[in-house]
């Protein structure tokens, strides 16, 4: 493996306007935090979520943030080393492919 990949869950207590009858952002987060483990066992990655309406002092998190609310970006948004993988209903598929460019093997 390559590095330790960092992903990103950004996204609101409140879901998206857009994407009614889906799971909350943060019921995302935690599911995909349980899906790539169970698909990557052994494989540290690191995974934060962020609310877009109270982000942390880290700038560019917030800069981040700012960005999917200006842009009307469907939340949740994922970002894996600062590129946008899934928006909305994150597919798990387009997920461990970007990870598998990391060099990380499913087991």
């Amino acid at each position: 493996m390559e590095k330790v990949a960092e992903i990103v869950v950004y996204g609101a207590e409140q879901v998206c306007p857009s994407c009614v009858n889906l799971p909350s952002s943060k019921e995302t987060y935690e599911w995909l935090e349980a899906a790539i483990s169970r698909k990557f066992p052994n494989q540290p990655f690191t995974i934060k979520y962020v609310d877009i309406f109270q982000p942390p002092e880290d700038e560019e998190m917030k800069a981040f943030a700012i960005r999917v609310i200006e842009e009307d970006l469907f939340y949740p948004v994922v970002v894996i080393e600062g590129e946008i993988v899934g928006e909305g209903n994150p597919k798990l598929k387009t997920i461990y492919a970007k990870l598998e460019k990391y060099g990380y093997c499913a087991e």
